[in-house]
């Protein structure tokens, strides 16, 4: 069984038992989530479709850990100017595990 929920503000395909990154959600380590918009079930080739959610499903979580992702370079120059800059950044993510589908 597999679901597609959104989670702050992105769409995944998610199946229970399954990690996955997520940007940060404001959650400690240990902390039980439910999302409930709920896109689309399928149970065994049964797909139920929300309009635009489903009433009634959820998706049960668990928070793992808050993680940093790999290091971006952001390089800016303009060439025979003499204009260098140079920035990163590291994006916050929260790993989750999910524990069940209710539809």
């Amino acid at each position: 069984m597999y679901a597609i929920v959104t989670i702050a503000g992105q769409q995944f395909k998610v199946e229970e038992g399954q990690q996955i990154f997520v940007h940060r959600l404001d959650a400690n380590e240990g902390d039980k989530i439910d999302f409930d918009q709920v896109l689309l079930t399928d149970n065994d080739g049964s797909i139920n479709v929300g309009m635009p959610t489903l009433s009634g499903a959820k998706v049960s979580a668990t928070v793992m850990d808050q993680v940093k992702g790999d290091k971006v370079i952001v390089f800016k120059k303009k060439r025979r100017k003499g204009y260098r800059v140079k920035n990163g950044h590291r994006q916050q993510f929260t790993k989750i595990q999910i524990d069940a589908i209710s539809a």
